[in-house]
């Protein structure tokens, strides 16, 4: 996806950058001085607690509504754990209250001359969509295929590639969702290229919902039934469907936008294809939590 031009001399009304009183942007409750350049997201408050367990020293803690923060250090390497909560929606509110944080004169309300990028991460869990990935096991998300609307509402253009791969998969899928058009987006290549071994790496579709939308039937019929039995043999360039989660789209679609670099990786809990889920996965997301920071203070 393409990086939108920074727009510098206009100001921001209060009804569109919305601070709190103490100056503190509205949802995330936090200040520009309180992240660092590396971001590692999570839906869960709880992961946050774990990432930041593996800190020297926390410098910041903020917390409001599901958005839990907490800014430390490994070494000389700043890192900031958020929670973002569940859904491409909130993922729509982390995006852009990071951005302003980060290019933003708050105090003036004037977007900076310079952009000043972030590198965000998302450790995640989700279910796969290939019989050959096992839960327990760990995917790099290199594309997302966005299964819902909050993209349609930007004014984005996308890569040549990312068209081509929501063709495809429109096509391959018969796509018959009325109202509904799956986009593509592209991770951070550079970002990415730090989960190699040890990763399988493939396409990740991303539901706006747990139930319906990822193709669960508890008492109301699905619209597509055999929705994921055919996104199980898509593939697209070599890359397979590997999984489904819910923030991929908005998060590498927005951060590309707003000349961010973010990519994810999650454990597989499940795998839908075998009917199988992995209970006690806490151990499992541990190592991953470990891994992630593993690779992210080693490029120092």
């Amino acid at each position: 996806m393409k990086a939108i031009e920074t727009k510098t001399g206009s100001t921001l009304a209060p009804s569109e950058l919305v601070l709190r009183p103490d100056g503190s942007i509205y949802h995330l409750g936090l200040r520009p001085d309180q992240i660092a350049d590396t971001i590692l997201i999570a839906g869960d408050p709880g992961r946050v607690e774990k990432i930041a367990g593996h800190f020297d020293a926390i410098e910041h803690r903020v917390m409001n509504r599901e958005f839990v923060t907490i800014t430390g250090r490994i070494g000389g390497r700043g890192i900031t754990a958020m929670s973002t909560g569940i859904g491409v929606d909130n993922i729509d509110i982390v995006l852009n209250e990071l951005d302003a944080l980060r290019n933003i004169d708050l105090e003036q309300r004037t977007p900076f001359a310079e952009r000043r990028p972030l590198r965000i991460i998302r450790i995640g869990t989700s279910g796969a969509l290939n019989k050959d990935i096992e839960t327990g096991s760990f995917v790099h998300s290199d594309y997302s295929v966005g299964l819902d609307g909050v993209m349609h509402f930007y004014d984005a253009a996308f890569e040549d590639d990312e068209q081509a791969l929501a063709k495809a998969y429109i096509a391959h899928t018969g796509w018959s969702i009325e109202g509904l058009l799956p986009y593509a987006v592209r991770s951070d290549r550079d970002l990415g290229s730090l989960f190699g071994k040890g990763f399988h790496r493939g396409i990740t579709a991303t539901a706006c919902g747990f139930y319906g939308p990822q193709g669960r039937v508890l008492r109301i019929p699905a619209a597509m039934p055999e929705l994921n039995d055919r996104m199980s043999t898509f593939s697209f360039r070599g890359l397979p469907m590997a999984n489904y989660e819910m923030e991929s789209s908005a998060l590498f679609a927005l951060g590309s936008l707003l000349g961010h670099s973010c990519t994810t990786v999650c454990l597989i809990i499940a795998n839908r294809l075998q009917n199988a889920f992995l209970a006690d996965y806490k151990p499992r997301m541990a190592e991953l939590i470990e891994a992630v920071i593993e690779k992210v203070v080693a490029e120092d």
